[in-house]
């Protein structure tokens, strides 16, 4: 496309894991769609800088961790030889293969897909300077925003290469021999992992007292045990109150618990959350309202306080995460196809692909309480399971949070190796409005991890399970 006006039913900004569902699906539903994005082909932060890299990373490190445990079973490796080069090259395959896949089923859907940067010109109009330098004029009748959202920086660092983000850490340009991870949540606990395990020395620094708020605390204390080994330094209740570079790397000033400190370090990571990406694109001319953090306010349909108008994904608020994204997507556009359908999820699952993984949906225990519900608890500690001992990762806990009177499943976390693959169960039973019996009367394959959500069903409903006996009162 040259300098040119295209008009069309659906205009999608934003090619993300929230943006191409629904562009994909609108075309399924035989809407004319337009989608609109910087890079290439369709993918977004996700599968360019966020989710597919770091789990690419996170797979060479856990290659070499098991690497390191083996001797426990019998089996010795020499050190782990890294060639960087051949390691970015692998994660650049994995991207390309997986966004140019995205780039061929838009041409199969007949999308038409525009590269460059998008802003609203009006509620009918959006304008494209196209990353090849032509403009674009796209008329719309309907418009989704899914521009996604981008790391909150910390002004007071200062700019230097560094201090990296999480887009800097996953080129992977170089393995600093000492790492500071500023922020102890899901994105500085695995990218601190993988630098830890590609040979940075690590320390990690939370301003709150404990890693990863927000997680439920039985959850969280298999993680943290492991990093207390890996790690060279977790520093909590504490806050970095600036740095300045020297030839050698940063000095980093601490307000903490004991008072004030410096600590040098070859670089720095900040991984202190995200914000929605809304600068640039022209909302003040749509009249689209946003909260007090920058997100676009949405109904249950995903419409803006302009009619013509929805927003999805990172930008429509929290939780920012790519599933929740797809759903809201789809939902989005079936809510533009009927005029009925709505966004209204019982679960949301999270995952923290850290070493060992965390995994939930639903209410944590603390937010059962604090809602004023008297609940069970079912535990289920994996030194217990026969699959976790076959695997050497007994270091794990499975917990069921269900209603003490009807015993309806309120909540379900899993910490252990491929938690993540194990929480679909879960929601899908949460989503179903099971009680904590349905799960633990339902027969699962032996040996296997899925078995210990069974086993923490049958403790949450009173009683003891078939492989862990602890007796009551």
């Amino acid at each position: 496309m040259g300098n040119d006006t295209k008009s069309t039913f659906l205009a999608v900004i934003g090619g993300g894991p929230g943006g191409y569902p629904a562009a994909f699906h609108a075309a399924d539903l035989g809407m004319d769609v337009v989608l609109i994005d910087r890079e290439p082909n369709p993918g977004g932060v996700c599968l360019y800088r966020g989710c597919i890299p770091s789990k690419s990373i996170l797979h060479a490190a856990s290659a070499i961790q098991f690497a390191k445990e083996t001797p426990d079973i019998g089996i010795t490796f020499g050190e782990p030889v890294i060639d960087l080069p051949k390691l970015r090259q692998w994660k650049q395959g994995v991207i390309d293969g997986l966004t140019g896949g995205l780039g061929q089923l838009t041409k199969q859907r007949g999308i038409t897909y525009i590269q460059g940067n998008a802003e609203f010109a009006d509620s009918k109009t959006i304008r494209i300077k196209g990353t090849d330098g032509t403009g674009h004029t796209i008329e719309f009748k309907h418009a989704i925003i899914a521009s996604g959202s981008e790391p909150t920086p910390l002004p007071f660092l200062p700019a230097s290469e560094r201090v990296m983000d999480s887009r800097n850490a996953l080129a992977l340009k170089s393995i600093p021999k000492s790492l500071l991870v500023i922020g102890g949540g899901y994105i500085g606990l695995e990218l601190g992992q993988a630098y830890n395990a590609l040979g940075s020395s690590v320390t990690v620094v939370e301003a709150l007292p404990y890693l990863i708020p927000g997680v439920d605390r039985d959850l969280a204390g298999p993680l943290t045990k492991r990093l207390e080994k890996q790690f060279a330094a977790i520093m909590t209740k504490t806050k970095v109150t600036g740095a300045k570079e020297n030839p050698d790397g940063l000095i980093v000033s601490f307000d903490g618990p004991e008072g004030q400190s410096e600590e040098q370090f070859e670089a720095v990571l900040v991984a202190v959350g995200r914000r929605p990406s809304t600068v640039d694109i022209g909302l003040e001319k749509i009249g689209v309202d946003t909260d007090d953090h920058g997100f676009i306010k949405v109904n249950a349909q995903r419409f803006t306080s302009n009619p013509a108008i929805q927003a999805i994904g990172d930008v429509a608020g929290q939780p920012m995460l790519a599933h929740k994204a797809t759903h809201e997507g789809r939902m989005a556009v079936e809510a533009l196809n009927d005029g009925k359908t709505v966004y209204d999820p019982i679960a949301i699952p999270a995952v923290m692909f850290t070493d060992p993984e965390i995994a939930w949906c639903g209410l944590t225990e603390d937010e059962a309480r604090r809602s004023g519900k008297s609940v069970k608890i079912g535990k289920f500690p994996w030194q217990a399971s026969g699959r976790a001992a076959t695997i050497g990762r007994r270091d794990g806990l499975t917990k069921v949070i269900a209603d003490e009177e009807s015993g309806m499943l309120l909540g379900v976390g899993i910490c252990g190796d491929r938690a993540g693959d194990m929480i679909g169960e879960a929601v899908l039973a949460l989503e179903m409005g099971c009680v904590a019996e349905d799960i633990a009367l339902t027969i699962h394959p032996h040996p296997t991890l899925s078995e210990t959500i069974m086993e923490a069903a049958e403790r949450a409903m009173g009683g003891s399970s078939t492989h862990f006996f602890q007796r009551q009162g």
